[in-house]
């Protein structure tokens, strides 16, 4: 089994401390100089790994003074305290609190609904249907006002529809966000994300490249969208679609289910790619480290492309090409709508909102 990249270690192991208490809101962490020699990685990786868990929120600088360890966002649990009698009480649920592009989105919701005056309560499900089970049943019996929600696993049926059809009874309004669940016909916000992949592998074959392929991830409907997208591309165009032009991978396949199909591409040079669509950032960059490791140069031999403009995009030692989330800004926007729902039911016409994608391009891409 293929090791975790240096970066994401060193980024395990202080989550570890945090968890553990060894280092507490407030605590100053080792310079960038001394965890380089504690993990003997370079500065480089550090400054990587720093970077995403300042973007995650577990971390924040200080200029001049240094790294320290933020307040971290209390979450739902079973001993969590009764909702205030205000009925000023928003649920959020998302499928990761900590991880990727998710707490500059919650960031954002937070902040439009504290200055509202309302509580949050925010849980996670991990993107597991059991846990998302967990989260409703919680959020249900703290009777909240009003509830965000990120499904889990979206692209097939979901069992916990009944919850979401007792939400509708009890006229709590919900929206969903960044995808939705087709079956409920739900309000939601989220990016075209069709058209996000069309862009992005539009881009490589605007750059002359024609031997592209895709890794999507097909449990939910953001990687379904992208998809399309990618293979509408190829229908636009009028290249050849291959059997192996698509690589799929599902939330319980990661992080070393395409590691092994990447090898075989790269093994044989006739099917070896010159670009390559990912999913998320968060793929592209284990696909730059894999490629790395095999000898290859990004982008002088193989282009890659990534898809939200995260944080990750940018801490890579090759900056990212990438289609732009509107992360906070989608937090906002779903507060606000969520605050209207409830102090305005009767008047409030719950509208959807798609945002359109916008192709940020770095260093990852590359003409032929």
């Amino acid at each position: 089994m293929a090791q975790p990249a240096k970066y994401i270690m060193v980024i395990n192991k202080i989550k570890e401390w945090i968890e553990a208490g060894k280092v507490k809101p407030g605590d100053k962490i080792h310079s960038e100089n001394e965890l380089s020699k504690m993990f003997q990685v370079s500065r480089h990786t550090i400054r990587q790994a720093i970077g995403e868990l300042v973007h995650e929120g577990l971390l924040y600088r200080e200029q001049g003074a240094g790294t320290f360890c933020a307040e971290q966002p209390e979450t739902l649990s079973p001993s969590f305290p009764k909702p205030t009698s205000s009925g000023k009480n928003i649920g959020i649920i998302t499928t990761y609190i900590s991880d990727y592009i998710f707490p500059s989105i919650i960031r954002g919701m937070e902040s439009y609904l504290t200055s509202k005056g309302y509580s949050l309560f925010i849980s996670s499900t991990n993107n597991e249907v059991e846990k998302e089970k967990q989260c409703l049943e919680a959020m249900l019996e703290r009777n909240v006002d009003g509830l965000i929600i990120e499904p889990t696993k979206s692209s097939g049926y979901n069992p916990n529809i009944p919850y979401y059809l007792e939400l509708e009874q009890k006229n709590v309004p919900y929206l969903m966000i960044n995808q939705y669940y087709s079956q409920l016909n739900p309000p939601y916000i989220l990016m075209d994300d069709e058209q996000g992949g069309l862009m992005a592998t539009e881009h490589l074959i605007e750059l002359g490249h024609n031997k592209i392929i895709g890794i999507f991830k097909t449990d939910d409907l953001q990687g379904i969208y992208r998809m399309k997208g990618f293979i509408n591309a190829f229908r636009n165009h009028q290249i050849p679609f291959q059997n192996d032009t698509v690589i799929s991978y599902t939330t319980e396949d990661l992080p070393n289910v395409f590691q092994e199909k990447i090898e075989n591409l790269l093994a044989d040079s006739e099917q070896t790619p010159t670009g390559v669509v990912c999913y998320n950032d968060e793929i592209a960059l284990k696909i730059i480290h894999i490629l790395k490791e095999k000898g290859y140069r990004v982008p002088e031999d193989i282009s890659i492309i990534g898809y939200d403009n995260s944080a990750l995009a940018e801490a890579s030692e090759v900056k990212i090409t990438s289609i732009n989330h509107p992360k906070a800004q989608l937090g906002i926007d779903a507060a606000k709508w969520i605050v209207e729902a409830i102090e305005h039911p009767d008047t409030f016409e719950k509208q959807n909102v798609t945002y359109e994608p916008e192709l940020i391009i770095r260093e990852s891409t590359k003409a032929i």
